[in-house]
């Protein structure tokens, strides 16, 4: 998921590659997407970023001429717009001609120019949204690598927030404090100065003050060293003192800022800068286990006395696992092949089912069979039935001989009475 340096990335590739580009028409949106219509129309305007925490802000500005023949046609923006984006899982910018437009470009912008270039919001998950006329959105706190005194005077006021009797490792995710971190900087953070993720927040934060008091202020405004791992390779850490989790905060998000280097394109960028800067999330011999939210905690060593009661036992995880649950196009295929093995054995188990239903019709009594067993069970019934209907019959049928005239004399005797 895309954090606070990625973000802010995202808005430096926008700056570089729409520098000096005109846009024209309106802004159009795909069929699939369910977030809003952006109703902007203009027939010249400039696009620019800018960063704050998870979300960026595209500012469309319309183009003003003198020549009375350019003037604001009726229906166009005169305004400029400002439309604020948040990434979900997978979101990002890119610039392209028309014929190398993304799958999954659900916002556009078109350039004046011929051929036409698009810069887009692709998404492929479809978990990132966008709001014309958009704020930052005020329940979200400074940002913490561009706001990062105001980010660390909230911290400090508020530490009797309930927000902070949990573990710091959930603590870190909420925005309103800690706007820009995420899964991968929490575990960095944690494991750079030693502290276990199940530990109160409030006692990790306590004892710090309002104002960065360290003397060596170039360390908080981004001066990178480098310095070597165990296995020999380079490794750039921030300089300062290390026991300040404020301060890292700030300092750590910098870092992957200033890698750098292979631009901001996701579709084309070279990750291996990225990976050998990691130092604890998805690394080889680290432990994993899921916080109260569900959401998977890096670390090494004591995961804390907070620590969920129903979890796991840590593994170790292995970079071959971490890399297929990061590449999202990669994992849907996963999802989409097992969903196909599983039809198959669906399949599989049908076709046995109709292969076997012909031996059980086999074994099962016939329609001939259950009737004679019929006529077998109710046959003393029948005789019974019978017998009765005999009997019946032969006391209603008239006799012959005397006892027919006998009967005849009674009838004309009780008639002449």
């Amino acid at each position: 998921m895309p954090e606070g340096p990625e973000l802010h990335l995202a808005s430096l590739y926008v700056n570089a590659m729409c520098a000096g580009v005109v846009f024209t028409g309106p802004v159009t949106k795909s069929e699939v997407s369910k977030s809003p219509d952006v109703p902007f129309t203009c027939e010249a305007y400039r696009i620019s970023a800018t960063s704050r925490g998870k979300e960026v802000k595209l500012t469309l500005t319309p183009m003003k001429s003198d020549d009375s023949k350019n003037r604001v046609k009726p229906g166009q923006a005169d305004q400029p717009m400002e439309i604020v984006f948040r990434f979900g899982m997978s979101g990002y910018f890119r610039f392209a001609t028309e014929d190398e437009l993304p799958k999954h470009a659900h916002l556009r912008f078109h350039s004046k120019e011929k051929p036409c270039r698009v810069l887009s919001f692709v998404d492929t998950r479809r978990f990132g949204s966008w709001q014309p006329n958009g704020t930052w959105q005020p329940d979200r706190g400074p940002c913490i690598m561009f706001e990062y005194e105001s980010f660390r005077e909230k911290i400090v006021s508020h530490l009797s927030d309930r927000a902070f009797d949990r573990p710091i490792c959930e603590a870190l995710l909420n925005q309103k404090y800690f706007n820009g971190i995420g899964n991968y900087l929490r575990a960095e953070i944690l494991f750079r100065l030693n502290i276990p993720p199940f530990v109160p927040a409030r006692t990790i934060l306590e004892g710090l003050k309002s104002e960065d008091v360290f003397e060596n202020k170039k360390a908080v405004n981004n001066e990178i060293i480098d310095t070597k791992t165990s296995d020999g390779s380079k490794q750039k850490q921030v300089e300062g003192e290390p026991g300040d989790l404020l301060r890292l905060c700030h300092t750590v998000p910098l870092e992957v800022v200033n890698l750098g280097g292979k631009g901001y394109d996701p579709q084309k960028a070279d990750y291996s800068d990225f990976r050998a800067w990691l130092q604890c999330y998805f690394v080889d011999g680290m432990q994993s286990i899921r916080d109260h939210n569900g959401r998977t905690m890096w670390f090494k060593g004591d995961p804390g006395p907070m620590r969920p009661k129903d979890s796991k036992a840590p593994k170790a995880k292995k970079r071959a696992e971490k890399e297929d649950d990061h590449d999202y196009t990669e994992k849907k295929k996963a999802v989409r092949s097992r969903s196909v093995n599983a039809s198959k054995k669906k399949n599989a188990i049908k076709r046995e089912t109709v292969t076997n239903t012909p031996k059980k019709e086999k074994d099962a009594p016939s329609n001939e069979t259950v009737s004679k067993r019929r006529r077998e069970v109710n046959t003393p019934q029948q005789e019974r039935g019978e017998t009765a209907r005999r009997k019946k019959n032969s006391s209603a049928e008239p006799t012959t001989g005397p006892q027919r005239r006998s009967e005849r004399v009674t009838r004309q005797n009780s008639t002449h009475k």
